[in-house]
């Protein structure tokens, strides 16, 4: 039986047995996407975000990484309290007393172990013995189960493992203190069917496994996280970890919002429920693209622009005589409204607080007022002010609170008969800087008086130009991807004139660029 929006409703069935742990890795495996990496006033913001939408779980990072990782981890576990909070460690002593360091201050803490088991791995990447492999997790899950009561361990590439020896690692890791096994499809490699059939055969051959969570982490390299991570919760995974808008290492993770919603509209067949406050959805995607400067592709499920777009007759036909002949969800149940023309030069400082409030924002006094004198400058300048307008606005204040490079202002001489032309104010460490250089282009002259006020040698990798609302009138969004000595950083910004948001998002992309600089090499990560 199809589910309409009138009929769809959370599933009923609250039995802990058909409760669905989300297990959020946006922080950790969503950050390694190449540009995707996070200060820590932008991971702390993510971590209250995926804590007010009820995630279970927030996997805050791999604190041996780097001393930014470190950090991150730690003062998310320090502010985090409904969520548990968990760090990953590979299986040896330092990883995992680094982990524990990070995370001791957690109300909930989880350290989350890892070594590879697939004879690939084991033989080219480990250059160990299946033996060697097994005591060594032995041994550290052990190490770990003494330091913290609750830990996750993961036998990396495991689906191409060899059945009987996951069957041993599975057993002996929950012998040796594991909670929770994950099992990580970690290459993207395997099929629903298949997968179905591994976890069952764990649930059926495992003599302990009744001792542990069964939790699954699908990679989206053939496209089939999502349907992967369906499977095995039918065959009795009771954890799913993912991403927000499917986030990470090359083509990414399960999506978070598709998995929630599918077990949210198909109850009728997926008698599960999770703790997602799924009008939280939108809003936290919107926060990850707007941090990272990963757009979300248009037709993108759940969250993509076009979601709840009808354009065909037929379809707006059908539309308009019941949602749900082509609505399967309603867009309010994934906190899509529907923006209002009600704010505008003449709205004063309590009518811009109270949308602030329903768009999901709780600013400090000052950034309150910045906030405000940005959107009055706005409004001066827009004829209609969107909701999607005050998201931008605020993100893009919000973004820039720390940065060492600040915009000030520019003015640009453009068009056919050039040379092109900009002269820009900066503050860099506080002090006010000015240039005035030229270009193949308006946008190439901007980038340029940039370079000379801040000298600096970086590949430009990506630039990107959308419109956040309609009309000639629309703020630009522009997403900049820069490249350096191998590091990649992705800034955006806002702004009704498109160079300014250009200026703004190389800016913003280079003052992430400096605070990479300061951290050390990472330590070879793992999904």
């Amino acid at each position: 039986m199809t589910t309409t929006t009138e009929t769809m409703q959370p599933n009923q069935n609250r039995d802990e047995a058909n409760h669905i742990r989300i297990f959020d890795t946006t922080l950790r495996d969503g950050e390694q996407s190449p540009g995707c990496s996070m200060n820590l006033e932008e991971k702390l913001r993510v971590a209250s975000a995926l804590e007010a939408m009820g995630v279970d779980i927030i996997e805050a990072g791999f604190p041996i990484a780097s001393n930014g990782d470190f950090e991150a981890v730690s003062e998310i576990a320090r502010t985090v309290k409904n969520s548990t909070v968990a760090g990953l460690a590979r299986a040896n002593k330092k990883d995992i007393d680094r982990a524990w360091e990070a995370l001791k201050h957690a109300a909930r803490p989880r350290i989350h172990s890892f070594i590879s088991t697939s004879p690939l791995h084991m033989e080219y990447k480990l250059q160990m013995e299946p033996d060697a492999v097994h005591d060594r997790m032995v041994e550290t899950v052990s190490y770990a189960r003494n330091l913290c009561d609750d830990v996750e361990w993961s036998p990396e590439d495991g689906t191409r493992t060899e059945h009987d020896f996951l069957c041993r690692c599975v057993e002996s890791a929950i012998k040796a203190g594991a909670g929770t096994i994950n099992i990580p499809d970690t290459v993207g490699y395997t099929t629903p069917e298949e997968f179905h059939e591994l976890i069952s055969m764990l649930m059926n051959r495992v003599p302990n496994i009744d001792k542990a969570i069964i939790s699954v982490h699908c990679h989206n390299d053939l496209g089939l996280a999502v349907a992967n991570s369906l499977a095995a919760i039918r065959a009795g995974a009771r954890q799913v970890e993912c991403t927000i808008n499917g986030i990470g290492e090359r083509a990414g993770n399960a999506a978070l919002e598709e998995i929630v919603m599918a077990l949210k509209v198909r109850g009728d067949i997926m008698p599960y429920y999770t703790n997602v406050v799924t009008e939280q959805i939108t809003p936290t995607s919107h926060l990850i693209s707007t941090i990272t400067g990963f757009s979300v592709q248009p037709n993108k499920a759940i969250v993509g622009a076009n979601a709840f777009a009808h354009e065909s007759g037929i379809h707006q036909d059908g539309m308009l005589k019941h949602a749900g002949t082509y609505e399967i969800m309603t867009p309010e149940s994934v906190g899509l409204n529907k923006s209002t023309l009600v704010m505008g030069k003449h709205s004063g400082r309590h009518a811009f607080k109270a949308k602030l409030a329903e768009l999901g924002y709780e600013l400090g006094d000052n950034e309150m007022q910045d906030a405000f004198v940005r959107f009055k400058d706005l409004a001066d300048k827009k004829k209609d002010v969107y909701d999607e307008d005050i998201i931008a606005l605020v993100d893009d204040q919000m973004m820039r609170a720390n940065d060492r490079i600040q915009f000030v202002s520019l003015q640009v001489i453009a068009g056919s008969k050039g040379p092109q032309s900009a002269e820009l104010e900066l503050t860099i460490d506080g002090e006010l800087k000015s240039t005035k250089s030229t270009g193949d282009g308006p946008v190439d002259a901007t980038f340029n008086a940039i370079k000379s006020l801040f000298p600096h040698e970086v590949k430009l990798q990506l630039y990107q130009v959308h419109a956040v609302t309609e009309g000639t009138d629309a703020q630009a969004q522009v997403t900049v991807r820069l490249e350096e000595d191998g590091k990649t950083v992705n800034g955006q910004g806002a702004d009704t004139d498109t160079l300014v948001a250009s200026a703004k998002a190389y800016i913003h992309a280079l003052n992430k660029l400096l605070v990479k600089r300061e951290k050390s090499a990472p330590a070879a990560l793992s999904a």
